[in-house]
């Protein structure tokens, strides 16, 4: 079942895409060609670094005979050192440059792999703890400098949205091939060679960087502190801003909690015992769920690309988090039902792939450029803290879904919500106003201020009734 799912997704992937060149129109600057090709190879080896360590790192701990209860800390060490030191490091952007951040990421995560060589707990955890800050970096300041260079460099707008689809694209490829070296590097030279490959790929991520990258930075004349009391007052001023970082921190900590969840989840479904040498109740495949999954969210970045042709994310992302929801609810209402639970699982992942691109287009029009990375690692504290109560409480798979179930609802409710504000709204945001009113004088008719956030209204105004 699970390879002919597998396959059936490829192939339907591969249709899509093709499809999907088609119907989009290219951008055919070559100055934005280039542009992007910089971009992502430098993003790809980040993220290509990170996925080299996950399939092996709880192996790796048994391995070293560390108990059960240990490892868990040293998972909750991890949210917790990002929702905790992360939001300082990666908010450092702002002000001491993306770029630099961004190099940052490659250092911590290195020295964090350095530690997989050793048994120690207080390494290990220590490594923890500088994966923890490095995560934070990876969902900030990349993104923060990837929009800052866009506007600096005039490109159109909507080609924006192009690049997050294409990035979330090539991050599912890259997570696949990652896998298949990972385990091949186990197999032969043992668990810690999977990281000794991400430090390689740090390193290369490092070297183009610093060659190919220019530095931008928020505000970088004031202080540190300043850049988290303007956040904080965008946040607190800006109802779509709070709305997006409410409907950003449900969703990824119920995506998170999938992840974690997912295996116990299509296990107990079987309502067998799993036998390893049985044929007729073998283990899951977990290399060919994991795999269709990413195949799956490929196929939702892919979709992302259609469905802005016709409409804006914050319209077609009230409907995706509302069939996330009935999603995961399967395992609530259908627990020993592994096929369904299986198509509602891949389900869940397409909507993931439209998620990311998404998110990243709205939050490139609502958050303030001059506290852009501060702002984000905001969204992330509740989120972190979300997964972190749920590691430390041994809950029954039953309640941790249906948590997560309600987690999306009120990200839907959210969503809704900031539909139907971006709909009244015909004006840059008050935030963004109240940040950059010393170095601009705004004012709401200006087109070229407001940029994409106003032709983005007017094309909402003109969908509204298609959509609403």
């Amino acid at each position: 079942m699970f390879l002919f799912a597998l396959v059936f997704l490829i192939i339907s992937c591969i249709l899509l895409h093709l499809y999907t060149r088609q119907v989009q129109t290219q951008s055919k600057d070559p100055a934005y060609k280039k542009f992007q090709q910089t971009y992502l190879l430098v993003y790809l080896l980040a993220v290509g670094g990170d996925w080299l360590q996950g399939p092996h790192v709880y192996a790796l701990y048994e391995s070293y005979g560390i108990q059960k209860h240990e490892i868990e800390i040293l998972f909750i060490a991890g949210f917790g050192s990002s929702m905790i030191f992360g939001t300082l490091v990666a908010s450092m952007a702002d002000k001491y440059g993306r770029r630099n951040t961004c190099l940052m990421y490659g250092i911590l995560y290195g020295l964090s792999c350095v530690t997989k060589h050793f048994s120690n707990f207080y390494v290990l955890f220590t490594g923890r703890l500088l994966a923890g800050m490095a995560t934070s970096i990876l969902f900030s300041a990349f993104e923060s400098w990837l929009i800052n260079e866009h506007r600096r460099r005039n490109f159109e707008s909507e080609t924006l949205g192009m690049i997050f689809a294409n990035a979330y694209f090539g991050n599912s490829v890259i997570a696949i091939i990652s896998g298949i070296i990972a385990q091949l590097a186990a197999n032969t030279f043992g668990y810690v060679a999977p990281f000794d490959s991400a430090i390689i790929s740090f390193i290369a991520m490092c070297v183009l960087l610093v060659t190919t990258w220019s530095e931008n930075h928020g505000d970088a004349n004031a202080p540190l502190t300043q850049s988290f009391i303007s956040a904080w007052h965008a946040v607190k001023s800006d109802r779509k801003i709070f709305l997006l970082g409410a409907v950003q921190a449900l969703f990824e900590a119920s995506m998170y909690v999938f992840v974690l969840e997912w295996t116990p989840a299509l296990t107990q479904a079987l309502n067998k015992p799993v036998n390893l040498t049985d044929s007729k109740n073998p283990p899951i495949p977990h290399g060919y769920v994991f795999a269709s999954y990413m195949v799956a969210m490929m196929m939702g970045s892919n979709s992302f690309k259609i469905l802005c042709n016709y409409t804006m994310p914050e319209s077609f992302m009230r409907y995706i988090v509302i069939i996330s929801a009935c999603c995961i609810s399967v395992p609530v209402l259908m627990p020993t039902g592994q096929l369904i639970m299986f198509i509602a699982f891949l389900i869940f992942e397409f909507c993931i792939g439209v998620f990311w691109p998404a998110m990243a287009t709205m939050r490139s029009k609502y958050v303030p450029e001059e506290a852009r990375a501060t702002v984000m690692n905001y969204f992330r504290i509740p989120l972190n803290l979300i997964v972190v109560v749920l590691l430390l409480k041994d809950l029954k798979l039953m309640v941790i879904f249906t948590t997560c179930v309600v987690f999306l609802f009120l990200a839907a409710i959210a969503m809704f919500v900031l539909h139907k504000l971006t709909l009244r709204s015909t004006q840059l945001s008050p935030a963004t106003s109240v940040l950059a009113h010393e170095k601009h004088q705004v004012t709401s008719d200006d087109p070229k201020l407001l940029g994409s956030d106003v032709n983005d209204e007017s094309h909402s105004k003109q969908t509204a009734d298609s959509v609403a």
